[in-house]
């Protein structure tokens, strides 16, 4: 992938194009993204952030991590997880996408953008509104070690009366994954009180959650935010994250 310029100058041209045409931002960024070959900023954000000699993310991932994947919205968190899949599926790794907010067609539309040949690899898609720890390790049960499952996403996992907290469905997890040798990521909303402005990655503190949960059920986490991405080892981690 080769971009007329870097990613900073590419902000630096959306931010005077909206102040000049008295446009959003993400309008802004969109058109910038469109000259660059993308259909949206979110689209050449995951792209950057895969792609980036600093985060290969499947190579940076092992038997049985549970990873958070977190961003606000428009930074592309979720194609940065079918990403992840589209990579595990090339290896001929079991790949799997289980949605709370997406259709089916939806996600097939997204990988498609990545990868005008997805259909050749394409992850497992379930949409089921049942989705919950218990409905994931059932699903998953049997599969092949080093097998990628990604979750969209956190905050609604524990959503129905019916289904566990979630900090106890995130523990059960862990546990599934660790037994498993299975690989689960964990797509994850940004508070709206993060200021997108700051010149910062969000951080443990920006995640949205309703209720707390301990940080060390993940044992790694990547944030993005226009563009940028940091992947960390939480290994040794017990803070919460509220």
């Amino acid at each position: 992938m080769h971009l007329s310029a870097p990613i900073h100058r590419l902000k630096r041209q959306a931010k005077l194009l909206a102040r000049e045409q008295k446009i959003p931002l993400h309008v802004a960024q969109d058109h910038i993204s469109r000259k660059e070959g993308f259909r949206t900023w979110s689209a050449l954000a995951a792209r950057i952030s895969a792609s980036s000699p600093e985060v290969t993310m499947l190579s940076n991932l092992v038997e049985g991590d549970t990873l958070l994947l977190a961003a606000r919205a428009g930074n592309g968190k979720t194609l940065m997880g079918l990403e992840l899949l589209l990579n595990a599926a090339r290896e001929k790794r079991r790949a799997v996408f289980f949605t709370l907010v997406l259709t089916k067609q939806e996600v097939i539309e997204l990988i498609r953008s990545l990868d005008e040949k997805a259909d050749e690899y394409m992850p497992e898609i379930v949409t089921s509104g049942e989705i919950g720890a218990e409905f994931i390790a059932a699903y998953l049960s049997g599969a092949p070690r080093g097998t990628v499952a990604v979750i969209d996403f956190l905050q609604i996992l524990d959503q129905q009366r019916t289904k566990p907290v979630l900090g106890e469905q995130m523990q059960a997890l862990k546990k599934f994954a660790e037994q498993s040798g299975i690989i689960l990521g964990f797509i994850s909303q940004i508070d709206r009180s993060f200021d997108p402005l700051s010149g910062f990655l969000p951080s443990f503190e920006n995640v949205r959650l309703p209720n707390p949960i301990a940080i060390n059920v993940f044992s790694k986490t990547c944030f993005l935010h226009a563009g940028e991405t940091k992947l960390q080892d939480l290994a040794g981690t017990s803070e919460e994250a509220r």
